[in-house]
């Protein structure tokens, strides 16, 4: 799967340590930093999406997770991707778009570039 931008998105949830995995080793982001309870991804475009696990401090406020739209060169080839990795997805994909529910519980979607 090629992820080619988003201005940035930033989630805090219960499965911090799943999610980090999942735009790791499905997505394929790069991970940019690490520390306990934190983990912070480069996109191609040099923007960030970052992981803040339940007692990561000052990140209270996020409280419900946002649903980040991912860049994709091909979105057939990315939602297959997304299925062979046994990933839950949402409804039928749109025209530019395909919503899918990441580890954590919360609302994704693969946007077509």
């Amino acid at each position: 799967m090629e992820i080619t931008g988003l201005g940035w998105c930033g989630t805090r949830t219960e499965r911090a340590t799943e999610l980090a995995a999942f735009y790791e080793n499905v997505l394929g982001l790069t991970p940019a930093h690490t520390e306990p309870g934190f983990w912070v991804f480069r996109l191609p475009d040099g923007r960030n999406v970052e992981v803040f696990g339940p007692d990561y401090p000052g990140k209270d406020h996020f409280d419900t997770g946002p649903v980040a739209g991912f860049a994709v060169r091909d979105l057939q080839e990315a939602v297959a991707e997304l299925q062979a990795a046994g990933i839950e997805l949402l409804g039928e994909a749109g025209p530019t778009w395909q919503h899918f529910r990441g580890p954590d519980g919360n609302v994704y979607e693969l946007v077509a570039e």
